[in-house]
């Protein structure tokens, strides 16, 4: 794997404290709060409105996607990326900061990170830790909301980031990529229910490995350092100097992945957007590896 020089893709909360403190959060430097959460569990809008990091703003992935893809929350077009992110103050010369308030420490920012990258941003990082360990550490919180004077945002797509279905039933018969799928271990094998009620039975693509996302986060939400990282993907053999595809759900966790194998150094994993999602609708039978029947009956 040719070694280049990467981006950080984390922040401290101490570091971005003190941007706050110095009054930098501006058009050189943008906060985003990218919170979702099942619908009847939180409300990651209100939540947002009533405190999050001083000059953040709400990035909604409900609005910020391909509202006409029968799939969970498809990446939107090119165009409607650069005008969403450019009415939040943010160009292409902008540090992008994203963080969620899970209580996992991050759950949707790497999905925020990985789109800035997908069309073409670099400067982007995640806030190691999130929101939940930003009230930890007693840094400042307001339900101020900032308006950003909008800014223009040039999106390109960086297609060796994306893979489709045509994409993964290539990969079916070259094998060229590796797969991992970071849900956790019963919905991968199809020992426990998808969540929600889109029909979805459990299970996973043939060839497929599982690495559960939340295996990359300490107890506190922290990420992993990259060799506790590394040893975990040498452990389920998963050769980080080869191509590899993450899929998940619906495209959101499996971000984590590519987020682990970047802080290792590798910057080109590639995410399956449709995820098991649009696999269990359009594959056939044969293709929909899973225990969930037998358990059933």
């Amino acid at each position: 794997m040719v070694q280049q020089v990467l981006y950080r893709a984390l922040v401290s909360t101490k570091w971005l404290s003190e941007c706050v403190r110095a009054n930098r959060i501006g058009p050189s430097l943008r906060v985003l709060d990218a919170s979702w959460y099942s619908p009847g569990e939180r409300d990651a809008l209100q939540e947002f409105r009533d405190r999050h990091i001083p000059g953040a703003s709400f990035f909604d992935i409900e609005e910020c996607k391909d509202k006409t893809s029968p799939y969970e929350l498809m990446l939107p077009s090119e165009a409607h990326f650069a005008d969403y992110v450019g009415h939040l103050g943010i160009s292409n010369d902008t540090h992008v900061v994203v963080y969620d308030g899970d209580d996992l420490g991050s759950f949707y920012a790497p999905r925020a990170w990985w789109m800035f990258r997908v069309f073409g941003h670099r400067t982007v990082s995640v806030l190691n830790g999130g929101f939940k360990n930003w009230v930890k550490d007693g840094h400042p919180v307001t339900s101020e909301i900032s308006k950003p004077e909008p800014a223009v945002f040039k999106a390109t797509l960086d297609r060796s980031l994306l893979k489709t279905y045509a994409d993964m039933v290539e990969n079916m018969e070259s094998k060229r990529f590796q797969v991992v799928d970071s849900r956790s271990e019963g919905r991968y094998r199809g020992t426990e229910p998808e969540p929600g009620n889109e029909g979805l039975d459990p299970g996973h693509i043939p060839g497929s490995l599982n690495m559960p996302f939340f295996e990359f986060l300490t107890e506190a939400g922290f990420e992993k350092s990259p060799e506790e990282i590394r040893s975990m993907f040498q452990e389920k053999k998963v050769d980080l100097s080869q191509p590899l595809i993450a899929t998940c759900r619906k495209g959101i966790t499996a971000c984590h992945i590519a987020l682990a194998a970047y802080l290792c150094g590798k910057p080109d994993v590639a995410i399956y957007d449709g995820s098991w999602s649009e696999w269990f609708r359009r594959a056939p039978p044969e293709h929909k590896l899973s225990e969930w029947k037998r358990n059933k009956a």
